[in-house]
């Protein structure tokens, strides 16, 4: 609509003015609609990166990363909130087979949403960058033998992904130890079982084609120049609490 208002024109039956309002780039609003009230329900943000785009230079260029937050972050949240919003109306209908319907398209733009806000935080300019200390460390040396015993395992299974995934670090509550695995599309590492993810790679193309094209191992490589280890032990110490 280009930011403009639009009026209907008076007839016997209205004389109200209709109008578009554009919502805030960073949640998605109802959308407008006649006769029956949709549910309201509240909106996910997008969330903001902790740092400037260009922060991850030259490991990942500031290009990549605003069209990586912006277009397609952006994207599964605008999708996802319009799943849930969808998601509610059919509850309130009960209309079951059409909560089924959707809960794959949840599932992806939820998915995307719920691992992309780990992803970013995962990173941190190569100035602010230290490697494992502590617990983590102690568990990274226990399981693979060195850091590098980690990044080689972790590069490894997630360059490894056929088409479009993650690759992830992650916490075995039940057996008190830390493993890598992947998962494939946006799927959250929830769904392979009660695992805690501590360190996430997006190895969709998206993520990485604009710069490195289709070397994905040599993006990798590079992606681990820039892991916040920081973030990592966090999430360990709080999975372990």
């Amino acid at each position: 609509m280009n930011g403009r208002t639009i009026q209907a024109r008076p007839s016997a039956r209205s004389s109200r003015v209709v109008g578009t309002t554009h919502a805030n780039r960073r949640s998605i609003c109802a959308p407008f609609s006649f006769g029956r009230k949709k549910t309201v329900v509240k909106a996910v943000p997008l969330p903001d990166l902790p740092y400037d785009y260009g922060a991850l230079e030259p490991y990942i260029s500031g290009e990549i990363m605003e069209l990586h937050h912006n277009m397609h972050h952006g994207t599964y949240v605008k999708n996802f909130n319009g799943l849930l919003e969808k998601q509610a109306d059919l509850e309130k209908k009960g209309d079951y087979a059409g909560l089924i319907s959707i809960q794959q398209a949840i599932k992806f733009n939820g998915g995307g949403h719920v691992n992309h806000s780990i992803f970013w935080p995962n990173m941190c300019a190569k100035k602010d960058y230290e490697p494992p200390s502590g617990d983590l460390a102690a568990a990274i040396d226990k399981e693979f033998g060195s850091l590098d015993g980690l990044i080689a395992k972790m590069s490894g299974m997630a360059a490894g992904v056929q088409g479009s995934g993650w690759g992830w670090l992650a916490y075995d509550p039940a057996k008190e130890k830390i493993f890598v695995t992947t998962t494939s599309n946006q799927d959250p590492l929830v769904t392979q079982g009660n695992y805690v993810p501590l360190l996430g790679v997006d190895v969709w193309e998206h993520a990485y084609y604009l710069q490195y094209k289709n070397k994905r191992p040599d993006y990798l490589a590079n992606f681990f120049e820039v892991v916040n280890w920081k973030d990592v032990a966090e999430r360990y110490g709080q999975a372990t609490a």
